[in-house]
């Protein structure tokens, strides 16, 4: 079995995620007789996230790089990022370390076009919602994006921000967020939605949302168990 490694912290709730998860699931497959190395990278994520929010991609990629080196170095063969919006860099941290790095938007796109999607929505920090590198792999694959609207699009951000990230979960939020799926199931013709944040799943899921959600944590989680074992 491959040791896993993860650049974690962004944020914390869904680094928790991915590491009970792996070490549960793949427990499972392997009959209680086996259980991953695993190895963290934190990141300081109110400094990432300050790259992000000043456009600083050049230190952004070096700080990600350094911990996806530190994770070579330590013997980790299944590397990822936990977190959606740093995938922002994805393509620059790989250029820098040559690491084959397991991407979520990709995991997410492999998986809409097995279910057969034309058109989905995307939910997510307001930079996924707003920047390309979400959208990337299912433009080319021939599947429609839809976003929110402006005032919509900020308010899921805030939400995730302000909630999420602190692993908050409210249910005047959940009706909030169940009404904007809803509304471009209506006006836009969506037949699912992507959870494009990390932390949406602990808000959102295919029982409670008004369309069928593309979980990628789950996706990806699951991508990364087959790279494992």
């Amino acid at each position: 079995m491959k040791k896993i490694g993860l650049v974690g912290g962004t944020g914390p709730e869904s680094t928790l995620m991915y590491y009970k998860e792996l070490n549960s699931r793949i427990d499972k497959i392997k009959d209680g007789k086996a259980m991953p190395d695993i190895v963290i990278e934190s990141v300081d994520f109110r400094r990432a996230w300050d790259y992000v929010c000043s456009e600083r991609y050049d230190l952004l990629t070096d700080y990600l790089a350094e911990k996806v080196t530190c994770l070579q170095n330590s013997g980790a063969e299944v590397i990822s990022l936990t977190a959606v919006t740093m995938h922002l860099v994805i393509d620059d941290i790989i250029a820098k370390t040559n690491a084959d790095l397991i991407s979520i938007p990709k995991a997410v796109c492999k998986e809409a076009l097995f279910a057969g999607y034309k058109k989905i929505g995307l939910l997510g920090t307001i930079f996924t919602m707003e920047k390309d590198y979400m959208k990337k792999d299912f433009l080319e694959a021939g599947i429609e994006v839809c976003v929110p609207d402006k005032e919509d699009r900020d308010l899921v951000a805030k939400r995730i921000y302000e909630e999420l990230e602190a692993g908050i979960v409210k249910e005047s939020t959940l009706k909030e967020l169940q009404g904007i799926i809803a509304k471009m199931r209506d006006e836009k013709g969506i037949e699912a939605v992507v959870l494009g944040c990390t932390e949406l799943p602990l808000i959102l899921n295919s029982g409670n949302c008004p369309v069928p959600c593309l979980d990628s944590v789950e996706i990806h989680i699951n991508e990364l168990i087959k790279q494992t074992i």
